[in-house]
Parts: structure tokens; C-alpha cells; sequence
């Protein structure tokens, strides 16, 4: 079987920098600050979960890690390089991105989609050799959509979708792995299938950022999470360090109760029985 993963990603993660940091960043929207000030580091050899409220500047971070919203300050390191040192084929072919909500021709086939994860690699006018189309089967098996691979993506449901551009990103073989509500649109099973897909792509090498809206699933997957709230980080650090009681409280305003899973020792998220206890405006940046 074909394998997703370079060579090159067995050395040493200790000698190597950062897949991902972002240093200070500040992006402004519309004349507000979305992102303000935010430091945080994607670490290699693990799966970072983003969470926070609506409005907090979560998909803004993801688009700020591959240049797709200018930055007013600060820095984003690809690798310990400047993300605005990289061509866009030299940064595709480090970092995949699944958008929280990816277009693509209503036409397009599944199986044309996911091969288009292969021009990064390609040269101009080259077409895919026997080692692309087995890496785009691969891709699209591991993401769990071989049966849709003839249908058209207008003909798929919201979360067939999700995993055709999951499969595309797989199969560009990305050292890093940026992800927006990957999990939006599924079933219980289908969440579960594909949080598993990326425990199996971090222990390939793969390091992989989330944006998690579901706080208990984010701590069942997650080995880190981390809180934005208006554009700053407010917390960092494991699941249990970072789900607190307070700190939902606070940054959510509403009641919530953490308590720990009996089986995993883990903190499950649940509303409490109370009245919100703050007004939250809500924004189209999730």
C-alpha cells in the first residue's frame, strides 16, 4: 500500500521547528480585529484542537496560516520559515486545508476532486503517473468515500462532502494538516470514524490543527486544545487544564458542567440547567 507520509517526517521532531506558529498575529476584518495578538504553536506529532465561541477568530486563524487573509501584524512560521516566503505549490505541498465550507463545481466527480490533491506535485502539462492515482485511492479510502468516488459532488450530502475535500487533502501527502469543523455535517459514527483517521495521520507524522465547535469531542481527540476568545488565546494546555467549569463560563457565557467520563477519564461538556448568563453577538467567522 502506497503511504501518505514522506520519508523525511521520521527524523528527529525534537531538532525540528514548529509546523506551525503564529507569532503575535493580528488580522483586521471589516475594521475590526478578528485575530488580536494571537500566539500559539502547532506542535509536531500532535493533534491541536481550536475552540472558542462564535465570533472568537478560529476560521480566521486557519486562513491566516495559508495567506488567504493579510495579516496586520505579526508572523505565521510554516516550519520555522515565514509563511509569505513560500510559492503557493511550495506551501501545498507542505499543508493541506479542509475549509469549513470548500466549494468545488457542482459537476466535479469525487474522484476528480481528490485528484486534483495531486498538482502540487505535478509539473506543468504532467499527468498523473501510477504512484498519484494509487496515493488519490488510498486518499479516498482512508477518508471513507471509494463508493462516491463516480458522483458528482452537487448529488452529495453536506457530510459526503466533507469527506470528498478531507480525501483531496489527503492526498496531496501534507506534513500538516489545517482542518475548519471538520467534523460539521456528520453522524455520530462518521465523527467518530474521522477522528480516528486523524489519531492515524498524526502517528503517521502528520501534524494537524482543528477547529472543534463540539468541546467533548475536541477532548476525547484532542491532545491539546487551545481557547481563543475575541481574537486572543485565553487558555492552552490539555483538555482537562483548559475545560473548566469557570473558563466556559466565562468565555462561552453560559452554565456548563464538566465532569469526567468514567471509562477515559476524560471531560465530557454539558449544558447545565441554568440561564445563560451572558449575551453573546455572534459573527459569521466561526
Amino acid at each position: 500500500m502506497t503511504t501518505l507520509v514522506a520519508d523525511d517526517r521520521r527524523t528527529d521532531r525534537s531538532a525540528m521547528p514548529a509546523p506551525v506558529e503564529f507569532q503575535r498575529v493580528r488580522v483586521r476584518l471589516g475594521g475590526s480585529a478578528v485575530l488580536d495578538g494571537a500566539s500559539l504553536e502547532l506542535r509536531a506529532g500532535e493533534l491541536l484542537g481550536i475552540i472558542g465561541p462564535n465570533g472568537a477568530g478560529k476560521s480566521t486563524l486557519v486562513r491566516a496560516a495559508t495567506g488567504i487573509v493579510p495579516l496586520e501584524e505579526g508572523e505565521v512560521l510554516i516550519e520555522g520559515r515565514a509563511l509569505r516566503s513560500y510559492s503557493s505549490q511550495a506551501l501545498a505541498r507542505r499543508v493541506a486545508v479542509v475549509q469549513q465550507l470548500p466549494e468545488a463545481p457542482p459537476t466535479m466527480t469525487v474522484a476528480e476532486l481528490v485528484t486534483l490533491g495531486r498538482t502540487p506535485h505535478l509539473g506543468f502539462l504532467t499527468r498523473e503517473s501510477s504512484r498519484d492515482r494509487a496515493i488519490v485511492a488510498e486518499a479516498m479510502e482512508r477518508a471513507g468515500c471509494v463508493a462516491l468516488a463516480e458522483r458528482a459532488l452537487g448529488t452529495l450530502s453536506g457530510g459526503q462532502r466533507r469527506r470528498a475535500f478531507v480525501a483531496r487533502a489527503l492526498a496531496q501527502e501534507p506534513a500538516i494538516l489545517l482542518l475548519d469543523e471538520p467534523t460539521a455535517n456528520l453522524d455520530p459514527h462518521a465523527q467518530a470514524e474521522l477522528c480516528l483517521l486523524l489519531r492515524s495521520l498524526v502517528h503517521d507524522g502528520v501534524a494537524v490543527l482543528a477547529v472543534v465547535h463540539d468541546l467533548t469531542l475536541a477532548a476525547a481527540y484532542c491532545d491539546r486544545l487551545v481557547l481563543l476568545d475575541s481574537g486572543r488565546v485565553v487558555a492552552s494546555g490539555r483538555p482537562a487544564e483548559v475545560l473548566t467549569e469557570p473558563r466556559l463560563r466565562d468565555t462561552y457565557g453560559v452554565l456548563v458542567s464538566v465532569i469526567t467520563h468514567p471509562d477515559t477519564g476524560l471531560p465530557v461538556v454539558t449544558p447545565a440547567r441554568g440561564a445563560i448568563t451572558a449575551q453573546r453577538a455572534e459573527d459569521v467567522d466561526g
